[in-house]
């Protein structure tokens, strides 16, 4: 495997053009440069190890996430967070997702996720837990029939008494068995006639213990070809218990359960994480993009043909040069998604096109990547084969269809008749 030790020192110094940048801050870039040294002397040996054995992210390494404050980089300071923006978040996340996609999606189950329950005492104490990382999560929103179309949710969830009684099946279900909580999408009621499919549907928080799942729930892993670190789950309710009183509630209001439905965390809340979900994978494809080309900057000075280095070569150069300036552009743009989300600005359109335009670009780059490391690329020797991963953040948090859907229907109303 390509030894990062022969990798030049520039690659792992901040660009200079962002210092020049209109949100550049002193306090980011020390935080940028705290995440890239991190990720290369701490995560890239790790990965290195474990990801061709389908390794899950070790203790150890969680816990120096936490020690750093990484899991609640976006919980306020009063929490014992770093009080810290989705700018940030998405930052450090593009910084970890260059060593290994895993480190980078695992902060998104934490950043307060799973803690807008009704009571401000509990709120505020799993706020301090999620800042510590002693409150990651998993997040079941996808279902065998539900994934584009989540108003077309099905596990159904019944009150009986104090407790709500979940039934139905969640998949892609990243880090469940893990996981101290589990946030599921579950429909409480069907939509009255004449209202959206999306009425109805509510935001459970089923507490568990790391390692296990409770009763009525069971968990099948899905053997995925790339996106090692945490096991992705297919899962049964089979008559589930839940507290009443862990219905969330939509942020923006100080209802709960037992409140108006405006007051629920539902469909709309779904919309919103998934808002952040975007730009967050927008960043990590940019980090896995930026591992391709870096990778690939080594591997032309390495490699000789002809006697003399391939890098020599003008395709390759003007190859790499593309490679570098599509890298730039989709960094430039979710940062200034990710600016905006900060200013609270209504971003959905943005969202999807950086999610859009990043990942179909980081598919592109790491392509080229393995083509310039000719059969060497398609072994588990280098490290490139693991930006690989860049395939699949096209697919979660939306397709790119998906995304181009959303994208033209802000863009070009739809006909009556459609």
């Amino acid at each position: 495997m390509t030894s990062t030790q022969d990798r030049p020192t520039e690659l792992l110094e901040p660009e200079p053009p962002a210092l020049l940048a209109p949100w550049h801050t002193p306090e980011r870039e020390a935080l940028q440069q705290q995440a890239r040294r991190l990720a290369h002397d701490e995560v890239l040996p790790v990965a290195n190890e474990l990801d061709p054995r389908k390794g899950l992210l070790p203790e150890s390494l969680l816990a120096r996430l936490a020690e750093l404050g990484y899991f609640g980089i976006t919980v306020p300071a009063e929490h014992g967070g770093l009080g810290l923006g989705v700018f940030e978040y998405c930052m450090v996340s593009e910084e970890l997702a260059r060593a290994w996609m895993g480190s980078a999606s695992i902060l998104a189950r934490s950043q307060g996720l799973g803690t807008t329950v009704p009571d401000a005492g509990r709120r505020a104490d799993l706020l301090a837990r999620s800042a510590r990382g002693e409150w990651i999560g998993a997040i079941a929103l996808s279902e065998p029939d539900a994934g584009s179309d989540l108003a077309g949710v099905r596990t159904r969830a019944v009150r009986e008494g104090d407790e709500w009684v979940v039934t139905g099946r969640k998949r892609w279900c990243g880090n469940a068995e893990a996981a101290d909580f589990i946030q599921v999408l579950v429909r409480v009621r069907d939509p009255e006639p004449g209202e959206s499919r999306s009425r109805g549907l509510a935001n459970l928080l089923l507490e568990k213990e790391r390692g296990s799942f409770p009763a009525g729930l069971t968990g099948t892993p899905i053997d995925k070809v790339g996106y090692h670190g945490f096991l992705t789950w297919d899962m049964v309710f089979d008559g589930v218990r839940i507290p009443a009183g862990n219905e969330l509630a939509d942020p923006g209001s100080s209802g709960g359960g037992d409140g108006p439905e405006t007051a629920r965390a539902g469909f709309a809340e779904a919309q919103r994480f998934l808002n952040t979900a975007r730009v967050h994978t927008a960043a990590r494809a940019v980090g896995l993009a930026r591992a391709a080309l870096e990778d690939s900057i080594v591997h032309l000075q390495e490699r000789e043909q002809f006697g003399h280095p391939i890098g020599d070569f003008q395709a390759l150069r003007f190859a790499v040069a593309g490679m570098a300036a599509q890298v730039e552009q989709s960094r430039a743009s979710y940062r200034q998604v990710a600016h905006l989300l900060d200013l609270a600005v209504p971003s959905e359109r943005e969202a999807a096109m950086v999610k859009l335009e990043a990942t179909e670009m980081a598919v592109r780059v790491t392509n080229q990547a393995m083509q310039l490391h000719g059969g060497n690329g398609y072994t588990t020797e280098r490290q490139v084969e693991r930006t690989g991963d860049a395939r699949l953040t096209t697919i979660f948090e939306g397709t790119s269809e998906i995304q181009e859907r959303i994208i033209s229907d802000r863009l070009l109303p739809r006909s009556p008749l459609t």
